[in-house]
């Protein structure tokens, strides 16, 4: 009876080996799959376009040489460089994009749901942070200046301001061909339809007419 148990034991083991094993794809299964934008088939991606039809411009962005237009209410710009840019990046799991800052500008708080960020510093000081999740909420801030680099984890909310007296240039590097953004703001106060006025109140634990007046500016 203890050896069949046993048997038991290692095949439930060994089955569970294997679900791990082949329950994904550790790599790429071709060379490339070239994002279809046009395909009328929904996948969680894009469709593969014929291999056939790939040409080299499908690998290629240009323009991350150009400043961004920072005259806005965040005081920055952020310029991606995703699988939308280049429809090459599908399935590769990276993307990039270029921010810039205007003299105090911010990259307001926010979270990429899909993937951990990594910037750069190529001019100008950075002031960075993220918050860590419930309930320790713990914040790790630190300035940066060119050349830096800093981590912020997925998920995580964090945030960039410039620090110094010019304009700051950084470069992200995202570990998700579409890392999405949500920006905490703009979520909370702009969505569509609003989130009822009197719910914010008592989740921030202030007056609802300080909530109209935040929504009425998103």
């Amino acid at each position: 009876m203890a050896s069949s148990s046993s048997s038991f034991r290692i095949l439930c083991i060994w089955l569970l080996c294997c679900s791990i094993a082949f329950g994904s794809d550790p790599s790429p299964l071709q060379d490339f799959c070239v994002a279809d934008t046009k395909s009328p088939v929904m996948v969680n991606g894009f469709v593969c376009k014929d291999p056939k039809l790939v040409q080299k411009n499908d690998f290629f962005f240009s323009g991350l040489h150009l400043v961004g237009n920072t005259s806005n209410a965040v005081g920055s710009r952020v310029t991606p460089v995703a699988v939308a840019q280049i429809p090459g990046l599908n399935t590769l799991g990276i993307s990039l994009a270029r921010v810039d800052y205007a003299p105090w500008g911010i990259n307001p708080p926010h979270t990429h749901p899909r993937a951990t960020e990594i910037l750069t510093v190529i001019e100008g000081t950075l002031q960075v942070g993220f918050v860590t999740s419930n309930p320790e909420n713990r914040l790790f801030m630190k300035v940066l200046q060119k050349g830096d680099v800093f981590v912020f984890p997925e998920g995580l909310i964090h945030f960039q301001r410039n620090v110094g007296y010019g304009n700051a240039v950084a470069i992200a590097a995202l570990s998700s061909q579409n890392p999405g953004a949500i920006t905490i703001a703009n979520a909370v106060f702009g969505s569509e339809p609003a989130i009822p006025s009197d719910l914010l109140a008592k989740a921030f634990q202030v007056d609802g007419k300080i909530i109209d007046q935040i929504q009425s500016k998103f």
